[in-house]
C-alpha cells in the first residue's frame, strides 16, 4: 500500500542510469528492447460510468527487472479515458493505498467541486464520486494526484492517467485517429532506479530547490522503447509527466514535425518545427510523417533549468539528454493518412483592452526557512527548502484571489532565478508575450500551463465556479515546488 515509508523502503537503492548520456540532440547508444506500451482505452462516449482504483501494483520499468509501483486501474499510470463534449461523465475513484489523495483532473474546464485539488481528499479505503461535465474543444487533458506536500512523491511513485476530450473536429479535419496504430499516446517521465530495477524517489534539499529529475527517461512506463507504426503520418499526443524535467524533442535525422494542438486544443494551422520544448503539465499533439520508411529515434536535450545558473546543481538532479524512444516503420501496419490540413481551426483574436483587472505573481524560489505545511513534500514538518508566490507560501485556509465569473483577467507571472511551468486551474488561458515578445506560433492556442523563463503576459478568461470551500489553484508544476509552497488558490464567483 502507497505509504512513504513502505515506497521509500522498496525503492531507496543506489542508482544506475539505463540511457546512455548525450549532449543536445544526439541519439544515444541505446538498445530498444521493451515494445511501447499502450494504455487501455476507456471510450466513455457510451457508458458515461468510469472507474479508478488507485492501488498498489508490479511492474517492469526495464526488461525483465518487476518491482512495486502504482496506477490507477493498471500495475503503473492508468488507463487512456476518452470522453465527448456535451456529455456529463460519472468517475467513480477508490483510494486502495494507505495515504491521502486527490485525482485532479488537468486540463478540464470544470467547476471546483469536482476538480481533484488539495481540497478534493480521498481518504485511504474511501471512494469518491465525481460527475464531470464536458463543455469544452477537443484536447488532450491528463489526470493525476494533487494532494497538498505530496503531490511529487505520488505522482513519481505511477499515478497517472491521460483524458481525451472529442468533439468531431479531429475526424473532420481527417487527422489520424486510430488509437495506438497511427494515434499514440507519450507520457515522458524520468527516473533513478535502483540496482533492482525500483524507482527511487529520495530528494535532499538541492533537488527540492531544482526539482526532483532521474536520469533515465521512461515512455508510458518502461526506458527506452521502440513503436512499429505505419508509412504514413502518425498522431503523437506528447504530455510531460515528469516531476521536473523538461524535455527538448527533437528526432535524430533532424526531420521537421508540425504541432497541431496544445494544452487546450488544435491551433489555426500545423506548425512545423524541428524541436519542441516541453514542460511538467504540458501538453502537445504533433504530426510526424513516415512515409519514407526510415528507422528513427526521438531524443532529448539536456536540462539545465536549475536556480542560480546551475549553482545549486545536486548530484542527483542529473538531466542530461539522451534518447527518449525509436520509431520503426511496418510498412503492412494500417495508416491511412498521408496528408495534414492546411488549416485546423478559428481562433478568436485575443483582446488584452477586455481584461477586467491586471495582477502580477512573483515565483519566489529562493527563500529558505521552515516548516512549509508539507516539509520536503512527504507531509512531514522540518527545516527545509520554503518557496511561495508574492513572498506568501501557500496556505490551505488563505484565498488569495477573488475573481468574478465572466471576466477576463491580464496575469503577469515573473520567475525569480529559474524556469517555472505555471498552471492555472480550471480554464485555458492565450499567452499575450513572453518575456515582452509576442509567443511563437505554437504557443498562440489554448494553453492551461505557461513556462515562464522570466515574464510572462497571460489573458485569462474566468467560466467556473469556484467557492471559498473548495477554490481552483495556480502554481508551480515542478511537483516539489507546488509541495513546499510555490502555490496560491482562488475563488470565482
Amino acid at each position: 500500500m502507497l505509504t512513504r515509508r513502505r515506497f521509500l523502503a522498496a525503492t531507496a537503492i543506489s542508482t544506475c542510469a539505463v540511457i546512455t548520456r548525450s549532449g543536445g540532440h544526439a541519439a544515444a547508444a541505446t538498445s530498444f528492447e521493451l515494445p511501447l506500451p499502450i494504455p487501455r482505452l476507456i471510450d466513455a462516449k457510451a457508458d458515461r460510468n468510469v472507474s479508478l482504483v488507485a492501488a498498489r501494483g508490479t511492474h517492469a520499468y526495464r526488461l525483465g527487472q518487476p518491482v512495486l509501483s502504482f496506477g490507477y486501474s493498471a500495475p503503473v499510470l492508468g488507463p487512456v479515458v476518452r470522453v465527448a463534449r456535451g456529455q456529463s461523465v460519472e468517475f467513480t475513484v477508490e483510494n486502495r493505498t494507505d495515504a491521502p489523495t486527490t485525482v485532479h483532473w488537468h486540463g478540464l474546464v470544470i467547476p471546483s467541486e469536482v476538480d481533484g485539488g488539495p481540497h478534493n481528499v480521498l481518504a485511504p479505503g474511501t471512494t469518491w464520486k465525481a460527475s464531470l461535465p464536458i463543455e469544452q474543444s477537443e484536447t488532450t487533458a491528463w489526470f493525476h494526484p494533487h494532494p497538498h506536500g505530496d503531490t511529487a512523491r505520488q505522482v513519481y511513485s505511477g499515478l497517472a492517467g491521460m483524458l481525451l476530450v472529442e468533439d468531431g473536429t479531429g475526424e473532420r479535419l481527417g487527422l489520424p485517429r486510430s488509437y495506438g496504430i497511427d494515434d499514440l499516446p507519450l507520457i515522458l517521465q524520468d527516473r533513478y532506479f535502483g540496482r533492482d530495477g525500483a524507482p527511487v524517489y529520495a530528494p535532499g534539499p538541492m533537488d527540492i530547490m531544482g526539482g526532483y529529475r532521474g536520469d533515465t527517461i521512461i515512455v508510458n512506463g518502461v526506458s527506452a522503447p521502440f513503436a512499429r507504426v505505419p508509412a504514413s503520418l502518425v498522431r503523437l499526443r506528447l504530455l510531460n509527466g515528469a516531476n521536473a524535467r523538461i524535455f527538448d524533442l527533437a528526432f535524430s535525422d533532424r526531420r521537421s514535425f508540425h504541432v497541431v494542438a496544445s494544452d487546450g486544443g488544435y491551433l489555426a494551422a500545423p506548425v512545423a518545427v524541428q524541436h519542441l520544448l516541453i514542460a511538467p503539465g504540458e501538453r502537445y499533439e504533433v504530426l510526424i510523417d513516415f512515409s519514407n520508411g526510415a528507422e528513427v529515434i526521438l531524443a532529448t536535450g539536456p536540462d539545465d533549468n536549475f536556480p542560480m545558473m546551475g549553482m545549486m546543481r545536486g548530484n542527483r538532479s542529473s538531466a542530461d539528454g539522451g534518447s527518449v524512444m525509436k520509431f520503426t516503420v511496418d510498412r503492412d501496419m494500417p495508416g491511412a493518412v498521408k496528408s495534414m490540413p492546411q488549416q485546423l481551426v478559428d481562433l478568436p483574436p485575443v483582446d488584452r483592452s477586455g481584461a477586467a483587472r491586471r495582477r502580477q505573481f512573483v515565483l519566489n524560489d529562493m527563500m529558505m526557512g521552515g516548516m512549509m505545511g508539507g516539509g520536503f513534500g512527504f507531509g512531514r514538518s522540518g527545516s527545509g527548502p520554503a518557496m511561495a508566490i508574492n513572498g506568501r507560501p501557500f496556505d490551505m485556509e488563505r484565498i488569495d484571489v477573488e475573481a468574478k465569473r465572466g471576466t477576463n483577467e491580464l496575469w503577469e507571472i515573473v520567475s525569480q532565478s529559474m524556469a517555472h511551468p505555471f498552471h492555472i486551474h480550471g480554464t485555458q488561458f492565450r499567452i499575450l508575450s513572453l518575456n515582452g515578445r509576442s509567443p511563437p506560433p505554437h504557443l498562440q492556442g489554448w494553453k492551461d500551463t505557461v513556462l515562464v523563463t522570466r515574464e510572462a503576459q497571460i489573458l485569462v478568461p474566468f467560466t467556473q465556479m469556484a467557492g471559498r470551500d473548495k477554490p481552483f489553484m495556480y502554481h508551480c508544476h515542478i511537483l516539489e515546488h507546488e509541495d513546499v509552497g510555490m502555490m496560491g488558490q482562488f475563488a470565482c464567483t
